[in-house]
């Protein structure tokens, strides 16, 4: 049995990763109405034993449309003209995206204006104070 490595220390088995083929458009003549070349990949990582809980939750908050609301990631791959090429191309954006759930997020250390960034801002403020002057009408004054 193989399975997808995604890290070092992380990979994916085989079994809990189910896939279906279907017709594929795209290049291919008429050959593309008769054979099945396209990959539906689907990966439920809920309910993956070899997924760590950090990248699960990491998954979870991922607004993508590829993850489905029982947690299956669906990916269709149709890209090239042969099955294989396709279940590649299926797993290496699978690895992708599970390396990008793996990685832990830099931590922001919040950090004070520069001088140089606040004097830049209120001359900027006072430019468009200006700008905004200038466009109204002028009014008569009594002396």
């Amino acid at each position: 049995m193989t399975a997808l490595k995604i890290t070092d220390t992380l990979s994916i088995p085989d079994k809990e990763m189910q896939f279906s083929y279907c017709c594929s458009g795209g290049p291919g003549g008429q050959n593309v109405n008769k054979v099945e070349t396209g990959v539906h990949l689907r990966f439920n990582f809920r309910h993956s034993e070899s997924l760590p809980p950090h990248c699960r939750a990491r998954l979870e908050a991922l607004a993508d449309s590829r993850v489905g609301k029982d947690g299956t990631i669906t990916i269709k791959a149709q890209r090239y003209r042969t099955r294989e090429q396709n279940r590649d191309d299926a797993l290496n954006r699978l690895a992708h995206m599970l390396r990008k759930a793996a990685a832990k997020p830099k931590v922001r250390h919040a950090t004070r204006p520069t001088a140089g960034s606040r004097k830049l801002r209120l001359e900027e403020k006072k430019k468009r104070g200006q700008a905004k002057i200038l466009r109204k009408k002028p009014t008569l004054t009594e002396s």
